[in-house]
């Protein structure tokens, strides 16, 4: 975490000093590599076990969004205020800043995971090979399977919602919103009640488990992208509001399952392999939604993600009741 917030705030007022358009993409690239660290190692360090680990997912996941919604707003204005490279070097340095802070109050730690690195050795404990061990194998690969799959089309559906719901409301809302600013408020409003539902999300997985939380969520997703096909003004803002909460209300629950059965020296790898999934999705479904909104309309796109939905019901109805315990594998 040390170096991801060094290497973010060093890159971004690289970034800064860029005077070509090649100098900015290296620069950019150094940012997204840095910030790469984030998910793997943030949330691995997050879903470290507990009562509340889906309470404490789902926060994170509220700060991620709220982030993402009101970074558009802040670099605007400090663009406005200052010129556009302030709003690479003042969150760079704020970056740097965090990261200094950060190496003080975890010093020791870090320090003596460094000196201990080379001494540490993987240990090779003798596999359980009872037919209950076997079992319990099976099942964790079956539910890896499970997660893996609903994390590519779950990633269809949020990129597919959260991309394109300003051109959707752009396109719907025309009897109630003329404006690009009030269009921009309206999904900003959406977007952080949205949000929230994370949290509810959360204390849900804490109470009764992931299996019922994700049939509940995926079937919101399932009703109300259907039920939005063909609406228009209240009704499609009341619509995108239900699909929008289904949409954000599943983020934190594959990563709440990858917590829980994840043994600890493995579960930052598997964050990261979850993550490459998501973010390989998310670069191919910008096109598809500009392909489908050109020719066919967002109606289209709507069926897709209703299919999506109904995909995710049915795998999630594989799952166990209860998560197993990994370190009985």
């Amino acid at each position: 975490m040390f170096v991801f917030f060094l290497g973010i705030g060093l890159s971004s007022i690289g970034t800064s000093t860029a005077q070509t358009p090649i100098e900015m993409a290296l620069w950019l690239f150094a940012i997204g590599m840095f910030a790469s660290i984030y998910h793997p190692v943030g949330l691995a360090m997050i879903a470290k076990g507990g009562k509340k680990m889906g309470l404490d997912i789902a926060v994170n996941g509220v700060w991620g969004n709220m982030g993402v919604g009101f970074a558009a707003f802040i670099t605007g204005l400090m663009i406005d205020q200052t010129g556009w490279r302030s709003a690479f070097w003042l969150p760079g340095a704020l970056s740097i800043s965090l990261g200094i802070l950060y190496f003080i109050h975890q010093k020791n730690k870090i320090l003596v995971k460094f000196r201990t690195l080379k001494k540490e050795k993987l240990s090779h404990e003798k596999k359980d090979t009872s037919e209950e061990a076997v079992n319990l194998r099976r099942l964790i690969i079956k539910i890896s399977m499970v997660i893996f799959f609903t994390t590519a089309v779950s990633s269809v559906i949020f990129q597919g919602t959260t991309f394109a719901l300003p051109k959707i409301f752009e396109e719907r809302l025309n009897g109630i919103a003329a404006s690009a600013s009030l269009i921009g408020s309206l999904a900003l409003f959406v977007f952080a009640v949205a949000s929230f539902a994370q949290i509810i999300v959360g204390k849900m997985l804490d109470k009764i488990g992931p299996k019922r939380v994700f049939l509940v969520v995926s079937a919101i997703q399932l009703l109300f992208f259907s039920l939005f096909v063909g609406k228009y003004d209240f009704a499609a803002l009341f619509i995108a509001l239900f699909f929008m909460l289904g949409a954000f209300g599943q983020i934190p629950i594959n990563d709440y399952m990858i917590g829980r059965m994840a043994k600890s020296e493995f579960r930052a790898s598997i964050y990261g392999v979850r993550y490459v999934i998501s973010f390989a999705v998310w670069a191919v479904v910008v096109p598809l939604i500009s392909f489908i909104h050109l020719n066919y309309g967002f109606d289209y796109l709507f069926f897709i993600l209703a299919f999506c939905a109904l995909c995710i019901l049915v795998a999630v109805s594989t799952l166990p009741k209860r998560l197993p315990n990994p370190d009985k594998a």
